[in-house]
């Protein structure tokens, strides 16, 4: 794809995400996260989520709605984002009915359009590791606290997409495994990865689990 391509992305309405997390978690894997900027589009294929459904006990909103978490209880389809171990922004989507807590966790990324931009927001950072967890991810696409809350099924500047690819481009299959860097409830295979794409988080033993 050239530079100066523009792909053609459809914004994603709240009706095509599944009203369940862990079937949002395995949908979104394969779309598209777009971040328009003044500069220019960045975007890029979902490759990688983690689902944080109802009752987990390693969600933030398992004790309840507070302050920090309160976005986590929006309609599904609105950001949830966090300062990560004290460092960094990540971003997640609210998955479930509005007052009912719960998230997906987007994990990594594939880029696809500003990956020059990218690669400046990301220190010069190599291709393969501009959005490889969810760390990067959020600092790749300029993400930052100001964006909790927002929309991303409606018309502000970071939304979710339709799939990029035609199907017979996109690599087979989805691979459900555990979670990573958690202590409660790890055993559980509720992290979503596209199989074979070394782009995405973690050991590489998942690529082909």
């Amino acid at each position: 794809m050239s530079p100066h391509d523009r792909l053609v992305i459809r914004r994603l309405g709240r009706d095509e995400l599944p009203a369940d997390t862990v079937a949002l978690a395995r949908f979104l894997v394969g779309r598209t996260l777009v971040r328009e900027t003044e500069e220019g589009r960045l975007s890029g294929r979902i490759i990688e989520t983690e689902a944080y459904p109802v009752g987990d006990s390693s969600s933030h909103a398992y004790r309840g709605e507070t302050r920090r978490n309160r976005s986590m209880f929006l309609e599904r389809g609105h950001a949830y984002v966090y300062i990560a171990y004290g460092c960094w922004p990540v971003l997640n989507v609210a998955s479930e009915a509005r007052d009912i807590g719960a998230g997906v966790l987007l994990r990594a990324l594939e880029p696809l359009e500003g990956i020059d931009a990218m690669g400046a927001n990301r220190n010069g950072a190599r291709l393969q590791d501009l959005a490889r967890g969810p760390g990067r991810l959020a600092a790749a696409l300029r993400i930052s606290l100001r964006h909790d809350g927002n929309d991303l099924c409606g018309p502000g500047a970071l939304w979710l997409g339709s799939a990029a690819r035609e199907p017979d481009e996109i690599p087979r299959g989805i691979i459900a495994t555990t979670r990573i860097g958690i202590t409660k409830e790890a055993g559980r295979p509720l992290r979503f990865l596209e199989r074979g794409n070394r782009l995405v988080s973690g050991p590489r033993r998942a690529l082909t689990s």
